[in-house]
């Protein structure tokens, strides 16, 4: 399988025009923005826990990054609430749940394999914070104020996700949840909306994918 697998473009999947796609584990769904590969794979997405949902145990070869949109999201190592970001580096195993229901943003299979560093980080209350880097990628939380421009160069790449508010970006708006990414080099130019706008942002790390 592959959705939006070509890195040399810009794409941008919005949440209210995307279906949910059911997984292996029953109450369980996902928005898929990006993907190479089948159930073990490359991807992005938003995955949904119905309560009481879970997945069973597995490892993570490839590592997984998410951040928690709603509910509460589970596994060995606690309760992680809405705003909780989080990096399980490849070799980590857990079993995932969401008692009462959650949404998450996942990343799968897109760490160095030579990571080993676990990240738990409650970005609540915070409306710039540093989340992760390393000399591959650069992962933040970002706040812009109602109206305020945007610009940066993403050399190696982006993601913007919302979180809250919207802005808009070569004339289209990002609202809450929406995905865009930027390849390699790409100018991203943006104004936030009336109510400002606060992003999940990962640059520099798409690089690799096209031998930059």
């Amino acid at each position: 399988m592959r959705i939006n697998a070509d890195f040399t473009k810009r794409v941008a999947v919005h949440y209210e025009d995307t279906p949910w796609v059911p997984s292996p584990a029953a109450g369980v769904e996902r928005k898929m923005l990006d993907r190479i590969g089948e159930e073990v794979a490359r991807a992005t997405s938003i995955v949904r826990f119905a309560p009481g949902s879970a997945f069973k145990a597995h490892t993570h070869d490839g590592g997984e990054e998410y951040i928690v949109l709603d509910g509460v999201f589970q596994d060995e190592e606690g309760d992680f609430p809405v705003g909780s970001y989080v990096r399980n580096p490849p070799t980590s195993r857990h079993t995932p749940a969401a008692l009462n229901g959650a949404t998450i943003l996942v990343k799968l299979h897109q760490f160095d394999p030579d990571d080993r560093k676990t990240v738990q980080i409650d970005t609540n209350g915070h409306d710039g914070l540093p989340l992760f880097r390393d000399q591959h990628e650069d992962v933040q939380l970002a706040t812009w104020r109602p109206d305020e421009a945007v610009s940066f160069v993403a050399q190696g790449g982006a993601e913007v996700f919302v979180l809250e508010g919207s802005y808009t970006e070569n004339g289209e708006v990002f609202s809450r949840w929406d995905w865009l990414r930027l390849p390699p080099g790409a100018h991203f130019e943006a104004k936030a909306g009336p109510d400002g706008a606060r992003v999940w942002m990962k640059t520099g790390h798409l690089a690799q994918m096209l031998n930059f």
